[in-house]
């Protein structure tokens, strides 16, 4: 499995929009062979955090498919509706966890 890391920064009181996207994108990813899921970190000022999405893929395959397909462009702009700047994006294999073990059971 490999993850889709972003690092995004809201702007002042857009915290609900930013909700409400990141609800958009998901239904959207639903749609993406190979996606399993996402979870979302918040640290910093409330009205205005910084944000880690971990959004989880079954291979890089499927990432990058994500990619040709547009998919990750949509969802790029609708993040910048909402954030300050470009989001900083990577990708990284994750390795054997519970975690995994649990996302992996339940996608069975």
């Amino acid at each position: 499995m490999h993850a889709r890391l972003w690092q995004l920064h809201i702007r002042p009181g857009m915290v609900l929009d930013f909700q409400n996207i990141l609800s958009s994108v998901v239904e959207l990813a639903r749609q993406q062979d190979g996606y399993l899921g996402v979870l979302a970190l918040a640290s910093g000022k409330s009205d205005s955090p910084d944000i880690i999405l971990v959004a989880v893929w079954n291979s890089m395959e499927t990432i990058r498919a994500s990619e040709n397909n547009l998919f990750l462009t949509h969802a790029i702009a609708r993040y910048q509706t909402c954030c300050e700047g470009f989001p900083h994006i990577t990708v990284q294999e994750l390795l054997p966890s519970d975690f995994i073990a649990t996302i992996a059971r339940a996608k069975a």
